[in-house]
């Protein structure tokens, strides 16, 4: 069964979207917290100078990934017309139904099994290419066939899928 993994009342303070998914807060939450660990462990180990350099880094790192994350909340979200959006670094990207050339799941090897992506193609209007999109787990807080379901429930799942 599908579940809303994210809270509208913070995210869509209008209530446009019917469904979303993003990245968990607790996620990005985690993110900071360890960028700030990684941060004062670096500045604790004054005695070996290439250290203190790569755990500055690796904390500075965690902070740009939780930034990208929070700033691309929803990642993915359905309207009440109807329409997907998406929300990526370059700004929200809106899509009919007549847009999406094929949604499907796809299951990619990581770390020795097969993990399921959800991959959408989509031609934007006025183009000519489709452009393939792929959503992890990450990417939707959730199990991405829980959020294919729920596109094929609103009649985003083209049929040649």
């Amino acid at each position: 069964m599908w579940i809303n993994p994210v809270d509208n009342s913070t995210n869509d303070p209008q209530g446009v979207y019917e469904q979303q998914w993003a990245t968990p807060l607790v996620a990005v939450a985690a993110l900071v917290v360890g960028g700030i660990a990684l941060g004062i462990g670096a500045a604790l180990s004054s005695t070996d100078a290439a250290g203190t350099f790569l755990v500055g880094l690796a904390a500075v790192g965690m902070w740009i990934i939780a930034a990208l994350a929070a700033a691309q909340r929803p990642r993915l979200a359905i309207t009440h017309d109807g329409s997907l959006v998406m929300k990526r670094l370059g700004g929200k990207r809106t899509y009919t139904r007549n847009d999406i050339v094929r949604i499907k799941i796809v299951k990619y090897p990581r770390l020795g099994r097969r993990v399921p992506m959800l991959e959408l193609d989509v031609r934007p209007p006025g183009e000519d290419d489709d452009r393939l999109i792929i959503f992890g787990r990450w990417d939707l807080g959730t199990d991405p066939r829980d959020v294919y379901d729920a596109l094929e429930i609103h009649g985003l799942v083209p049929r040649n899928s």
